[in-house]
């Protein structure tokens, strides 16, 4: 099982060097345990050097029986502590990055409030982007998400919105609109700069601009550290921003038309979701303000 739950981590993250933080293990003995578990096994699950990292077709098979075999253990240490009266096992959580800043969500009430109601649960956080969080939903890795809402969601999975977060246009102290007034800012001259947008949105008409994706991100940090060099124009939160923006390093470009609402969700499965993830649930939307 130790040997399994290595090779899920390493795929979870896409590579021996990635996993050894949240592991806790070097990349040599990451590397020894795989190792081992090929061997027990008799097969071959991956491939690893200057290439990268990858899957054979047996490792996917094995990845996938992994997941399955982990989920039914999480599943089992969670029904009995139901049975026993009291919320046990661990509860695995995915959520986007810049949370934190984000005044229409009090998750760390939420996450304070989900441990007094279930002391023995053992909480994981995972921060991923959003088709990180969708497929491990899909596949099991997460029991339950918070993340930008998406139509394609099976109907054998629950959703509730619970917040729509501002994304509004901004440059960087230094980029040519910086100084530009509004009234000057066409969409001719949006579409003709670098725009750094999100992988997981199509390349597509945003505000009515088709704007010139020149990089791409899946995190709000991502697109803040290429903003901030001075080159690309993009979208944050309006509430991550605002810091950057009162200290004079951001400036919002035609926030009139230059400004959506993203409806955030939380999302985990319709049949029979463990109790801790129906808890975690209440207390996230019992912090939204």
């Amino acid at each position: 099982m130790r040997l399994l739950r290595v090779f899920a981590a390493i795929v979870h993250h896409n590579g021996f060097s990635a996993a050894q933080a949240a592991l806790g293990m070097t990349q040599q003995t990451i590397s020894t345990h795989m190792r081992h578990l090929e061997e027990r096994l008799g097969l071959r699950l991956c491939e690893r050097g200057r290439s990268g990292f990858l899957l054979t077709e047996e490792g996917r098979q094995v990845h996938a029986a992994t997941l399955d075999l982990l989920g039914s253990i999480e599943q089992f240490q969670g029904r009995l502590g139901e049975a026993q009266g009291e919320l046990s096992g661990s509860l695995k959580f995915g959520t986007v990055d810049a949370m934190m800043t984000n005044r229409a969500l009090n998750l760390q009430g939420a996450l304070g409030e989900f441990h007094r109601v279930a002391p023995r649960v053992r909480l994981e956080i995972d921060v991923a982007a959003p088709q990180v969080l969708y497929q491990g939903l899909l596949d099991g890795a997460y029991q339950i998400v918070l993340m930008p809402w998406m139509s394609s969601l099976p109907s054998h999975f629950r959703s509730q919105t619970i917040f729509s977060e501002v994304q509004k246009l901004y440059c960087a102290k230094g980029h040519p609109l910086f100084d530009i007034p509004d009234e000057r800012i066409t969409d001719a001259r949006l579409k003709a700069q670098p725009f750094a947008g999100r992988t997981y949105m199509t390349d597509e008409t945003i505000c009515g601009v088709t704007f010139s994706w020149s990089a791409a991100t899946p995190h709000m940090e991502g697109t803040l550290l290429l903003l901030l060099s001075g080159v690309y124009i993009g979208f944050l939160p309006d509430h991550y921003a605002e810091e950057f923006v009162n200290k004079g390093q951001l400036r919002v470009l035609a926030p009139a038309r230059m400004t959506f609402e993203d409806p955030f969700h939380i999302a985990y499965p319709r049949e029979r979701p463990s109790r801790a993830a129906e808890a975690l649930a209440r207390a996230i939307v019992a912090g939204v303000r």
